[in-house]
């Protein structure tokens, strides 16, 4: 798994592809935080938090991931590169994984530049600091799991595809689902009772508890499970391609 993941990270920086998807969700986050007129905008909005990010990193992450995942599998199968790496002596869960850890790795990357946008509303907070750091922390700590699911999910979407823009719009497609169409689905209350159950299955109402500083191990344990089943899903697909 680990030979994979380094194989997989330096092609991803080799080709500086990873450097330009980083580049790209930062200009796009700095510009609707700092400089365009919308409800993101941290000037604008007049209070010293970065809850707009968190808001709109999401949004970003949605189409970022799956750009990451797309060729993860699907350019394997394309390429040929996938019948080599079976005749190889490593296991196809260390393929999925090690795959899986460099998606999620690089999409953690995308993260670090925002450490500018809360040293900037630290210092520009009335008086200095004036943040809440614990839902900061929080928050960051969701979007780490965020990204992993949506890793996961975008290395399933490449299993299931034979090429790379095929993963990547139905990735992008499931991203979505789980993020917000479960939630608006459930936000109609056609199903009652039942509702609250339904919303529970996406991604938006557990992510959310974060942002508001609460590190529930239900939230946690939720993510981990929809990681999990995602992989061994990518791994039963992967198998039948073998």
């Amino acid at each position: 798994m680990i030979a994979i993941f380094k194989k997989e990270v330096w092609s991803y920086f080799g080709n500086w592809s990873a450097w330009l998807i980083i580049a790209a969700f930062s200009l796009i986050g700095s510009l609707f935080l700092f400089f365009f007129e919308n409800d993101s905008n941290i000037f604008d909005i007049g209070s010293a938090t970065l809850q707009s990010y968190f808001t709109l990193a999401p949004w970003l992450l949605m189409f970022i991931i799956p750009a990451l995942s797309m060729k993860s599998l699907a350019e394997e199968e394309q390429s040929g590169t996938l019948t080599w790496l079976f005749s190889q002596p490593i296991k196809i869960s260390e393929i999925i994984g090690g795959k899986f850890l460099t998606v999620w790795f690089i999409g953690i990357l995308c993260l670090l530049p925002s450490l500018v946008y809360l040293y900037t509303v630290y210092v520009l907070g009335v008086p200095m600091g004036n943040i809440d750091l614990g839902a900061t922390a929080g928050s960051y700590f969701g979007l780490v799991l965020l990204i992993a699911a949506f890793s996961a999910v975008g290395i399933l979407a490449s299993s299931l595809s034979q090429n790379q823009i095929m993963a990547y719009l139905l990735g992008v497609f499931l991203c979505f689902i789980l993020y917000f169409g479960i939630e608006q689905l459930a936000s109609y209350k056609l199903l009652g009772g039942a509702d609250y159950l339904l919303s529970n299955l996406g991604f938006y109402q557990h992510f959310i508890a974060f942002t508001r500083g609460l590190i529930d191990t239900r939230d946690v344990f939720y993510f981990l499970l929809v990681i999990a089943i995602c992989l061994f899903l990518a791994k039963v697909f992967v198998e039948k391609k073998k």
